[in-house]
């Protein structure tokens, strides 16, 4: 049994938190089979204080402020960057936007080993999310559609579920941060005025349609904020399917997000994020205690007419889903039947997209377009140079279906790739050798790799080994985000 050490880092709209986790790992097969080394036991080890994200500016990250809160809880927490064997670093949210996020990555580097995520693009966030908080493991156990709606300082990630299956994402400009509040007492008045100190163009959208004035070093009624947060409300609710489309949908929808109507609503809705516990516990604190919108913006949600009809469910993680620890491995070797150029291998962090079945057949239909469009979104959404392909493969195909499908491949990802990146698929049947052939021979000038017997899902992370056996299996590594 081995034992590693793994720190997360979360850097939000909002906060900033860590997380150290120890990972066990054991081989879990037979005397007489393949090696399989998979996750034994994990364990969180440490939680940091939950921080407001510093910042120099609305639009400035403070580098320096955030690298000595990760110095001060690696003290706290007894450890040193020398000691954590992998980790994830994840900028989300608004600050995702912000001007000098790649800086920040940069102070951080130091850190962790190796870091499985640096940034995450809205729709990729919400699918990270969906499974911290438990909503996609719910799916899976009960053979249900969930959605999951995140909802932090900044934006409301949202993901829909179906028996583990990712159907679509969307993400909009709500969250709790958008407007920020200090009070001002007046003589005889029993209960402060709020002062609006910072509003979000979302925010504001959303004062317009609800009829409300809301300008910075004015003061604001607390009914008028909560007019406010019920425009957000009805507006997820429409964004998820439980209501009509909100008029405010188009104008706060966060840039680079995917668009998804659901055909009929989920079986059950799951919160989290920040403002998620305001809206599964109504404690009697002031609703400003924050100095923002979101214990508002949680009851207004909480109390909406049309997420009253629905069925909730609470998963295990709120504000910590996005990421409460970092690298979940799983090891595998490939099957026998596996293609790749020479000097591909080790390859490290490399983002898997994952094709549903219905994609996958709708490509080998001629919709390839689909599949640009695909590649073309997960390279934004990541935010790295490379990226693989996985799929389900087909049930003993012939070659002719194959060279289908691998020149629909290599259209989608040459025309996407940066220069010198190579082609990755991974499939989970028995055709990754006949589909390698099959690529190669498109003329494609890239190195390529197919390899199969390995099954992936979509947030996944992959480590490709170099070739054992004489070259007949490579060490797979399928790393996750570890979510407590």
């Amino acid at each position: 049994m081995a034992q590693i050490l793994s720190v997360g880092i979360d850097i939000g709209t909002s906060t900033t938190q860590l997380v150290f986790s120890r990972i066990e790992m054991d081989n879990t097969a037979g005397y007489f089979t393949a090696p399989r080394i998979a996750i034994t036991g994990k364990e969180i080890l440490y939680k940091s204080q939950v921080y407001f994200t510093p910042l120099k500016t609305q639009t400035l990250i403070d580098a320096d402020a955030v690298r000595e809160i990760v110095a001060q809880e690696f003290r706290s927490a007894g450890y040193s960057p020398a000691d954590t064997q992998t980790g994830a670093v994840i900028i989300t949210g608004e600050s995702a936007r912000k001007e000098n996020s790649a800086a920040v990555l940069q102070a951080l580097s130091d850190f962790a080993g190796e870091f499985v995520v640096s940034t995450a693009g809205p729709d990729l966030e919400s699918i990270i999310a969906g499974k911290g908080s438990g909503a996609w493991q719910y799916s899976i156990d009960n053979d249900c559609t969930v959605v999951n709606l995140d909802i932090g300082g900044g934006t409301s990630n949202i993901v829909f579920f179906n028996a583990g299956d990712t159907q679509g994402k969307i993400c909009l400009d709500v969250g709790g941060r958008l407007i920020r509040l200090g009070t001002d007492q007046k003589m005889n008045q029993k209960e402060p005025s709020p002062t609006v100190q910072y509003v979000s163009y979302a925010a504001a959208e959303a004062a317009r349609l609800a009829g409300v004035r809301v300008e910075v070093g004015q003061s604001i009624s607390r009914s008028d904020l909560r007019s406010i947060c019920d425009a957000f409300a009805d507006c997820l609710a429409g964004a998820i399917g439980i209501a009509p489309v909100s008029p405010l949908q188009e104008k706060i929808l966060t840039p680079g997000s995917d668009v998804y109507r659901p055909a009929r609503p989920s079986r059950r809705i799951c919160f989290s994020g920040g403002v998620a516990d305001c809206i599964y516990h109504q404690n009697g604190e002031d609703d400003l205690r924050y100095g923002d919108i979101g214990p508002i913006l949680g009851r207004a949600i909480r109390e909406n007419r049309y997420f009253k009809e629905q069925k909730w469910i609470q998963g295990g993680e709120t504000i910590r889903a996005t990421v409460v620890g970092a690298g979940t491995y799983t090891t595998n070797l490939s099957g026998s039947t596996i293609f790749y150029s020479e000097g591909i291998f080790p390859v490290k962090n490399v983002p898997a997209l994952k094709l549903t079945k219905d994609e996958q057949w709708a490509i080998l239909g001629g919709d390839t377009q689909l599949l640009r469009d695909k590649v073309r979104w997960f390279l934004e959404q990541s935010d790295a140079p490379r990226m693989l392909l996985a799929l389900q493969g087909l049930p003993d195909p012939d070659f002719a279906t194959l060279k289908k499908l691998a020149g629909a491949i290599v259209d989608a990802m040459d025309g996407s790739l940066a220069p010198g990146e190579p082609i990755i698929v991974v499939v989970e049947r028995d055709i990754a050798k006949a589909l390698g052939i099959a690529l190669q021979q498109t003329g494609c000038g890239r190195k390529m790799a197919s390899i199969d017997s390995v099954k992936i899902e979509e947030g996944d992370y992959v480590d490709i080994g170099r070739p054992l056996m004489d070259g007949l299996v490579v060490p797979v590594v399928v790393k996750t985000l570890l979510f407590g």
